[in-house]
């Protein structure tokens, strides 16, 4: 059975793999698909991501994928640790526009699963920093959509707002209001 919570978006789940250790390093299983079923995560995945971003501070979202084409992923850091953001997007659910957070790190070896229809971005917290995530769906450019990451109306509390590394394309995503007018036409 999973070590794992829900947080206050209950169909972002973290999880806590074992890690069981000897003089040699560790042995961890860090997906097993029988186990994610028996808490809810009955999903096949697709393709695995993995990125180094090399300077603290590094934020890459807040990203998603419009349906067929959404992606559910299970996010975990090699090395490092991030501050994980998930933003509902579904546009039926009691929880639209909330997000919800968490740190996920080399050290705790926890992992967090966001289901479809949310937006994701992270920041590292420390450099040198690798991210290793499955996803459910592969990438589809003409389906990809984000949110500018300090949108003042989502007010995430991101551990920094100064000095943070971003791709041009992030630096160019629209607000949160201009989103959901892309979301009404979908």
């Amino acid at each position: 059975m999973l070590d794992y919570y829900r947080l206050s978006i209950s169909d972002v789940i973290v999880i806590n793999a074992a890690r069981h250790g000897d003089s040699r390093g560790f042995f961890s299983e860090t997906y097993h698909r029988d186990a994610l079923a028996q808490i809810g995560v009955n999903v096949t995945f697709v393709q695995d991501n993995h990125s180094l971003s090399v300077a603290r501070h590094t934020l890459r979202g807040l990203h998603t994928q419009f349906s067929p084409y959404d992606q559910g992923k299970l996010v975990r850091v090699t090395r490092g640790r991030i501050f994980d953001v998930a933003v509902d997007i579904r546009q039926d659910s009691e929880t639209f526009g909330r997000w919800v957070c968490a740190e996920i790190s080399a050290e705790r070896w926890n992992q967090i699963y966001i289901p479809p229809g949310f937006l994701h971005g992270f920041m590292t917290l420390e450099d040198h920093t690798e991210v290793q995530y499955k996803v459910t769906s592969y990438y589809h450019r003409e389906s990809e959509a984000g949110v500018l990451w300090n949108d003042p109306e989502l007010k995430i509390d991101w551990p920094q707002t100064a000095d943070v590394s971003l791709s041009e394309k992030d630096a160019q995503l629209p607000g949160w209001s201009e989103f959901k007018s892309l979301l009404g036409k979908r």
